[in-house]
């Protein structure tokens, strides 16, 4: 049985996840979906891995899938566990050496949004989130996932460079969210061309796609595990 390994991103916890996760489970796959810890300033990338793996205990046959900021703790699991595949949702995609907080600026995320924007009147980078980050999540869902809200990541994670100094040599799959308005769909397409040389899969739902479209996610996420 495939374990799916599901990190959130930025701000936020495992209940993100819970949609996909009766999803997979439905589907006779295990699923560990942890809080990562929040609210303490010194917390490192490493010791959301620590969380990680105590989460995931003995569970073998991993698929780790890392959402937004979750592309920077995902593949330090790969590096520490055998893994079956990386699945990276609207990932950040770290390189060796680069730190969370230099990772925008090194991407060209800041113009992207401002391209993107151009072209949609300004929906892509709105400062309301149901419009530039929730759009397309139901209403009571994006409110109860504001709620929810977390200082995650500390100030140390984000100052860290990628320990990294490679990506994992497993299988990496990299899914783009159409209809994204927090990190464009055509910025996230060049991210996993120019940093894993992979053709990223396309879904049709905005940035929180786990809480829009759980079931079709589930679909993909199932073309990497085994059961």
């Amino acid at each position: 049985m495939t374990t799916f390994v599901l990190i959130h991103g930025a701000g936020d916890v495992g209940w993100y996840w819970h949609l996909v996760e009766a999803e997979l489970r439905a589907r006779g796959h295990g699923v560990v979906a942890p809080d990562l810890p929040a609210g303490d300033d010194t917390l490192t990338l490493d010791d959301y891995a620590d969380a990680v793996l105590a989460a995931v205990g003995g569970h073998r046959d991993l698929v780790v899938v890392g959402h937004s900021f979750g592309a920077f703790t995902a593949p330090l699991i790969a590096a520490r566990r055998p893994v079956a595949s990386l699945v990276l949702v609207a990932g950040m995609v770290p390189a060796p050496g680069e730190s969370p907080e230099q990772w925008w600026a090194n991407t060209g995320y800041t113009q992207a949004v401002r391209h993107q924007a151009a072209q949609d009147g300004g929906l892509t980078g709105n400062d309301d989130p149901y419009i530039g980050f929730y759009n397309g999540v139901p209403r009571v869902l994006a409110q109860e996932a504001l709620s929810k809200e977390r200082p995650h990541p500390s100030p140390a994670a984000w100052a860290q460079p990628w320990p990294l100094d490679a990506w994992p040599p497993v299988p990496t799959r990299f899914v783009v969210c159409a209809q994204d308005r927090f990190f464009p769909p055509a910025f996230q397409r060049r991210l996993a061309r120019e940093r894993l040389a992979v053709t990223p899969e396309e879904i049709t739902a905005g940035h929180c796609v786990a809480l829009s479209r759980p079931v079709e996610l589930a679909d993909i996420l199932g073309g990497a595990g085994t059961s």
